[in-house]
């Protein structure tokens, strides 16, 4: 059982979405929590709230698109705290639409925040974690990098290269010291980018709640466990089915509803 007690943990996404709520747990269970986004202005009312709670939380404004930001969060957060023990990987865009009719720039910016800034604040943080031989790499993906989501391929693309990348690592890396976690939340409902659609997904497909993905993210480094799935319906079967047969597992998709619910979902 890891302990998370005093850890220093740095956490992207953090000021909307579960973000805010993955700090809460964190800092209720003893960590000192950076959170980092985009928006200061929502840093500061979410560190206030922990505030409150007699939790004291870091805050970094820091666009992850930019190398030259994402290398001077590192350092900053280096600077304040005096290392990092676990880095969360939660920021994410969600670019939905017909692929042909998405720019161009926003595919970009979709890979750039949701594969390519983990990948660099990995690089950069996880050789102090190797010479510590000690630390904690948590991946938020979602349940599209198991079977993409029509109408969102660049997401399911970003989320399914996070998640094969992150168990590369971990059993290159295996013995050294250094656990790595991939969290595949379902739909979340309440808050984040599935919800401002204010749809619910067909039954057989499911959901989850923001509190429930946060506790697997505070369970996943707890108990250091490599994968958790996160969502109301037993997805892990049909997964394996989609993987077996991928010309059933697309039939399947269309007769859950799944494909119509994400047309729907984009105004298709």
């Amino acid at each position: 059982m890891e302990r998370l007690e005093g850890k220093k943990v740095l956490l992207t996404g953090g000021s909307r979405g579960i973000g805010p709520i993955i700090a809460e747990y964190l800092a209720d269970n003893g960590s000192i929590v950076a959170i980092a986004a985009r928006s200061n202005s929502n840093l500061q009312e979410i560190a206030a709230h922990l505030n409150k709670k007699g939790h004291s939380i870091a805050v970094f404004a820091v666009d992850l698109k930019d190398a030259s930001q994402r290398e001077q969060l590192v350092t900053d957060v280096l600077n304040k705290f005096g290392t990092i023990d676990i880095l969360i990987n939660n920021a994410g865009l969600e670019t939905e639409g017909a692929y042909t009719e998405l720019p161009w720039t926003s595919i970009q910016e979709n890979i750039e925040v949701n594969l390519i800034a983990p990948m660099a604040l990995t690089h950069r943080i996880l050789p102090i974690m190797l010479s510590n031989k000690a630390g904690h790499i948590v991946n938020i993906a979602s349940i599209a990098a198991k079977s993409g989501a029509p109408y969102a391929a660049v997401y399911s693309g970003t989320k399914a290269g996070l998640a094969e990348w992150s168990r590369a690592l971990r059993l290159e890396l295996t013995g050294t010291g250094v656990n790595f976690s991939t969290i595949f939340p379902g739909y979340i409902r309440e808050v984040g980018m599935f919800a401002k659609f204010g749809m619910v997904p067909p039954w057989i497909v499911g959901s989850c709640s923001p509190y429930q993905a946060a506790n697997a993210v505070v369970n996943a480094i707890k108990k250091s466990r490599k994968e958790i799935i996160v969502n109301s319906r037993p997805l892990r079967y049909s997964f394996m089915i989609n993987d077996l047969s991928p010309r059933f597992g697309d039939w399947l998709m269309e007769i859950s509803g799944l494909t119509d619910f994400q047309r729907r979902k984009v105004g298709k």
